[in-house]
């Protein structure tokens, strides 16, 4: 997929302004109860934890886990010989909300799921749920990494969701998981610690 884009990239580069990436958005649903099925849950008597499949896009699918009133969420193809992504989430208490963001990069006749923008209610540490959106790598399906590049505060900040599509539309095909650093960006807010791929 990196070698796909690099070259779609490098074309674009001596092409006229007229024929360059163009960036678009879809939406789909995360329901835990209507489009998603557990695979891995935690026996009886033994803690509250679950792994669930969920629908994504047109062959791109979700990962959603839970844990301890937390979850972490992996967009797309998961690395090859592993049944759930690497966990990835904040330290409060969280939850995802029901509607995905995928910003879709189209040239040259292809369109490609190259990011996700999820919006998550945290726990903040006055102990109040704000907003944040988070920008996600989604896993394609011959380089499939996937993890975080972006946190945005939505509460206290009236431009969250172009921040966040600036993100993903300029950070994520470079962005390396494991190595680099997510932008974080807030308004009146701070953005909560995060755990994973994303540590601040």
């Amino acid at each position: 997929m990196r070698r796909i884009l690099a070259g779609l990239l490098a074309t674009a580069a001596f092409s006229s302004t007229s024929s360059a990436q163009e960036f678009s958005s879809v939406y789909t649903d995360l329901d835990a109860e209507q489009n998603c099925v557990v695979y891995d849950q935690a026996p009886d008597g033994e803690g509250d934890w679950s792994q669930l499949l969920c629908e994504g896009y047109k062959g791109y699918p979700v990962f959603l886990s839970y844990s301890d009133a937390r979850e972490s969420v992996f967009y797309g193809i998961p690395p090859q010989g592993e049944n759930q992504p690497v966990w990835e989430s904040f330290t409060p208490f969280n939850s995802v909300g029901n509607k995905i963001e995928w910003r879709l990069m189209s040239y040259g006749g292809k369109t490609i799921p190259l990011a996700t923008i999820h919006r998550w209610t945290v726990v903040s540490d006055l102990d109040e749920e704000m907003e944040v959106l988070v920008v996600e790598k989604v896993g394609q399906p011959d380089a499939r990494e996937g993890c975080a590049v972006g946190y945005v505060a939505a509460t206290g900040n009236e431009n969250a969701n172009d921040a966040a599509r600036r993100i993903a539309d300029n950070q994520v095909f470079d962005f390396a998981c494991g190595a680099d650093q997510p932008v974080v960006e807030f308004g009146d807010i701070p953005v909560p610690p995060m755990t994973g791929f994303g540590d601040q």
